[in-house]
């Protein structure tokens, strides 16, 4: 008789049902929520960045590994560091296990995505927990230089900035529409609700600025204009109530930091 693996299809029904039982696994359920914890520390950094460039200070990177940066220089924030890297990595690994397992294709590219932030996320946790250093911005701008000079590379980086303004219209209408309860196993009450529309809606408003430089570099051909989250906030305080947009920002990715605490416990994982 043929085993599973031998049948068509086999191969496929045995690593989902590994990939399954990996997810299910109690070390990487705790450590999924665990990354949902890191991501409100991270969420919150990012939200004291945002206002202190809002009000004209703010030398530190506006950015995931500025945020991470901050957290390094303060007392026990390498021990922090060390606790949010593996939060990140077990979070990816969870991912990983969602994308095996799942049958649709646009959860699939969800989880994928998520994979890819949340590993990316860990390396930078990581680096810094080590003594290392990484700039986000700086690595944007290289790679955006990069694709710059391939063959239609001003389409690609237009095309990425289309894309990240499409995940921006993502997270305000997951945030408007409530359908961030569709990631959680019950309902977390009425503030924690309002936390998450808030946080959603102002980070959609964030993505969106980081999509538009994207499209501004590859129209002026510029790849120093695509400098991530960091360059899309600075560039929105020159504008009219420009303090007042960054300090709206601000509160909506703190908001979001306080929902990625309650996702931690409420997440259906």
């Amino acid at each position: 008789m043929n085993s599973s693996g031998d049948r068509p299809g086999g191969g496929s029904a045995s690593a989902k049902r590994a990939a399954a039982r990996a997810g299910d696994h109690p070390v990487v359920e705790w450590g999924a929520r665990l990354g949902y914890a890191a991501s409100g520390v991270l969420h919150l950094l990012l939200a004291y960045l945002t206002a202190q460039i809002a009000l004209g200070g703010g030398s530190q990177e506006a950015s995931q590994s500025g945020a991470l940066a901050t957290l390094a220089e303060k007392p026990v924030g390498q021990v922090l560091l060390w606790v949010i890297a593996a939060g990140f990595a077990l979070l990816a690994l969870w991912q990983l296990t969602e994308l095996v397992t799942r049958y649709e294709a646009s959860d699939k590219a969800k989880a994928g995505g998520k994979l890819v932030l949340y590993s990316a996320l860990a390396w930078t946790s990581f680096t810094l927990a080590s003594g290392g250093r990484t700039s986000t911005s700086q690595q944007t701008e290289e790679f955006t230089a990069t694709l710059m000079e391939a063959p239609g590379g001003r389409v690609v980086v237009g095309l990425v900035g289309v894309a990240i303004i499409g995940i921006a219209a993502y997270h305000v209408d997951k945030g408007w529409r409530e359908r961030f309860l569709q990631d959680l196993q019950e309902h977390p009450g009425r503030g924690v609700v309002l936390a998450a529309r808030v946080g959603y809606i102002g980070k959609g408003i964030a993505l969106a600025a980081v999509g538009i430089l994207f499209i501004t570099a590859a129209i002026q051909q510029r790849a120093g204009k695509a400098t991530g989250l960091d360059g899309g906030l600075r560039s929105m305080r020159d504008l009219p109530a420009g303090t007042v947009v960054l300090l709206g920002i601000a509160l909506g990715l703190a908001a979001y930091g306080v929902y990625s605490f309650a996702r931690a416990r409420y997440a259906r994982v």
